[in-house]
């Protein structure tokens, strides 16, 4: 009996590992899922996304909304992060020539998306796609389910077709001065081409066409079930689209293409790896480091680009990058860049002074485009990323350049939000009285610069521009601009102008130098609350000084102080029905009290406690906010992701550090979540986090130390993070109120 259970047991034991050796073991990619998020909670979700890192190609299926039952057609590229689609591809069958249309939405089934690989079933004909990218060309396979002749409808909205035999040649206009063209053929030659004439089918006598609403059709004959589309774009020419796709996609091989991308993916996102015991927690992490590398893109081809910031095509060898939303991503997402790819980060920043340097004025973009510089969004944190890269060590761009493009970016562009305009009146009060004056309610406004919906965000633009300030005097010092320097650490204080010590948050004031009142810190301000904040309302930018958290816990009356202001944002109740709040703050979501989630201005408020002695209830905020709000579900992530800007926080929280102050190279101490997290630096040299008795209950660091040496700061500074080691943590489940607590534990402030 002895015997025979010692058999059964070694022959279970036998099977158990059979199997586990039998299923493969998940890599990075494996983790990504592109569908987190793809239902919103009140605005933009995120998409699925098919592409490689920051490649200049992407597709997502086009629909109206992630619970639609149709896709528009097959997506071939599209024009910017979150934009719509150039050109469009149908394939239908079983059709009379004179029913075709130019385009067909769809009904689908059995989707399944990963970042290097898209298949979807067309419901009408039970036709099967498969898709694949690479960095500027791609293929698709199309199966189709019977012997009826099969027809591929190509059409651009505003541009011009060129047919030879097999082969199209196309443009499509985008904004401005952009046009983005395409290259395509087919492995199988069609029995008929020509354009598409609605009603009368397809003519083949017209081999070229230019205008609005183009299509084009290739008709195969009967018994042709499988045919290969692969394709090429560019920002040049046609001809530059066909090069680009013989470069990278030599024959009509899907598989060899589907294995390269998931190469290129597994390389980029195991610059990171993490090891812990819940796979969601990876589905978030992985999910969210692959957003981070959605933008910006990399426009050069065979070493020449179109730049949409002068209208002309360059020569140049080195990377040009554009499609950065920068007031977003400089929060988090170029941080995270110069620790795993610092050479894409200077290629980057070197993009940034090409642009200023191509555009009529020489001034640093603040949302640089594939069409341009839009100028969206408030102030120039250009200048910030710029400060943080040289802080941290890059030293692969001209930072007297820099410097420049940097400070005419403040002195001679204007601080009003969404213009392009030069530095007019409101300008001249800001640099003289030191804040940006406000309208009373129903006061007029006179100042030509300022946009009618997005007005003057006086209190954001203040606050913003003192950051900038800041980071400028971080530049000049570096550059040993002693003057300079002065001049700016004293305009980053400009903050304090607008400070209601009564009250303690920034308050509007008018050009008299009068607070606004009456006053509501919750919806004053009218629609996302523009008329003096931005998107957000006063009590997410009454944290918003960054480059000077000890100066704001000294405003609001010290630590006890500060951070019951800080528990009362997460308390404090919308004030009205969440159709009210959101009806005037539609931005504002992921809402605990007036914290809004969602939006990146509120991203590093949960670490402040860290400056006021209260580490640990960081450490219980960070873990609450990231269980509320990021899931590995449809609805997993809060509001608009803007592609890195958010998720990049996601990335540096569940790795236990974030960088509440980019220009300043230190990084503020969370709380972990996972037992291992390794980052392979650009350096060469591995940082590792280690949680010792990690749990999602052992949210609490009961002790820390960093190389082996005790650590009783919730901060480190990027130099040791540089150099390599490993930063250990004890967890438990009770808080350690003494951990990083005292005033010399707190990082760092208005350092320069």
């Amino acid at each position: 009996m002895k015997r025979f259970n010692i058999s059964l047991v070694f022959i279970f034991f036998s099977i158990y590992t059979a199997v586990a050796q039998s299923i493969p073991k998940k890599t990075p990619v494996d983790y990504v899922n592109p569908t987190m998020g793809n239902i919103s909670h009140l605005l933009v979700p995120t998409y699925p996304t098919i592409h490689l890192p920051n490649g200049m190609l992407r597709v997502y299926p086009e629909r109206s909304d992630y619970t639609s039952d149709q896709i528009k057609g097959l997506p071939l590229i599209i024009s910017s992060h979150r934009g719509r689609s150039a050109f469009n591809l149908s394939p239908v069958q079983g059709l009379d020539e004179s029913e075709l249309q130019a385009v067909y939405h769809f009904t689908y089934d059995n989707e399944e998306i990963r970042p290097y690989h898209y298949q979807v079933t067309l419901d009408e004909k039970n036709t099967k796609i498969e898709f694949a990218p690479s960095a500027q060309s791609a293929f698709y396979e199309i199966r189709f389910a019977d012997d009826k002749p099969a027809y591929l409808i190509f059409n651009t909205i505003d541009g011009d077709i060129r047919i030879e035999g097999n082969k199209v040649y196309a443009s499509q206009k985008l904004a401005n001065n952009t046009v983005v063209y395409l290259f395509a053929e087919t492995d199988v030659k069609p029995e008929k081409a020509g354009f598409l004439e609605l009603g009368d089918g397809i003519n083949p006598k017209l081999v070229e066409k230019k205008g609005e609403n183009v299509a084009m059709a290739f008709r195969f004959a009967e018994g042709i079930k499988d045919v290969k589309f692969r394709y090429g774009v560019s920002f040049i020419s046609a001809d530059q689209a066909e090069k680009n796709l013989r470069r990278e996609i030599p024959d009509f091989n899907l598989d060899a293409l589907v294995a390269k991308g998931r190469s290129a993916w597994n390389e980029a996102l195991g610059k990171i790896a993490v090891e812990g015991i819940s796979e969601d927690d990876k589905t978030v992490f992985y999910t969210s480091l692959y957003r981070c590398f959605e933008r910006p893109v990399s426009i050069t081809e065979d070493g020449r680009y179109f730049s949409a910031f002068d209208g002309e095509v360059h020569q140049d060898d080195t990377p040009f990058y554009t499609d950065d939303w920068i007031w977003d991503t400089y929060r988090a997402t170029h941080p995270l860049r110069i620790l795993i790819d610092h050479e894409t980060e200077s290629d980057i920043i070197n993009s940034f002074l090409r642009m200023a340097e191509q555009m009529e004025s020489f001034w640093l973009p603040t949302f640089p485009e594939i069409t341009g510089d839009s100028r969206r969004m408030n102030s120039n944190h250009g200048i910030v990323t710029i400060a943080d890269a040289w802080a941290k060590g890059l030293r692969s761009f001209d930072l007297e350049k820099a410097y420049e493009a940097s400070k005419n970016a403040v002195l001679e562009k204007t601080l009003a939000p969404w213009s392009a305009d030069s530095a007019g009146w409101l300008d001249e009060f800001y640099h003289t009285k030191g804040y940006i004056p406000a309208l009373h309610p129903g006061e007029e406004e006179t100042v030509p610069e300022v946009h009618s919906f997005e007005k003057r965000q006086p209190v954001a633009v203040t606050l913003g521009t003192a950051y900038d300030e800041w980071s400028l005097a971080q530049i000049a010092t570096m550059l040993n601009k002693k003057e300079d320097a002065e001049y700016f650490s004293e305009k980053a204080l400009n903050y304090r102008n607008i400070f209601n010590a009564e009250t303690a948050f920034f308050h509007p004031k008018d050009k008299d130098g009068n607070f606004i009142e009456p006053f509501d810190y919750r919806y004053s301000g009218g629609q996302g609350a523009r008329e003096f904040y931005g998107e957000n309302n006063a009590w997410v930018y009454r944290w918003d000084v960054p480059h000077n958290v000890a100066d704001l816990i000294s405003l609001m009356g010290g630590r006890d102080q500060f951070n019951k202001n800080l528990d009362q944002t997460f308390r404090e109740p919308l004030g009205k029905s969440k159709f009210d709040f959101y009806s005037q703050l539609p931005d504002h979501t992921g809402n605990v009290g007036q914290f809004s989630m969602a939006n990146e201005p509120s991203l590093h408020i949960p670490y402040l406690y860290t400056y006021s002695g209260q580490p640990w209830m960081t450490q219980k905020r960070i873990h609450t906010l990231m269980d509320q709000w990021f899931r590995n579900d449809l609805m997993g992530v809060p509001g608009d992701e803007d592609g890195g800007g958010m998720s990049a926080f996601v990335v540096f929280s569940m790795m236990g550090f974030y960088p509440v102050t980019p220009g300043m190279p230190v990084y503020t101490i969370g709380s972990p979540f996972f037992e291992k997290a390794t980052i392979h630096l650009s350096n060469g040299n591995e940082f590792v986090v280690v949680a010792k008795n990690y749990s999602p209950k052992n949210k609490y660091i009961q002790s820390a130390s960093l190389n082996g040496r005790k650590l009783d700061k919730p901060w480190f500074a990027h130099e040791d993070l540089e150099k390599g080691g490993v930063l250990e943590f004890v967890m438990g489940d009770t808080a350690n109120k003494q951990w990083g607590a005292s005033e010399e534990s707190a990082p760092p402030s208005f350092r320069y």
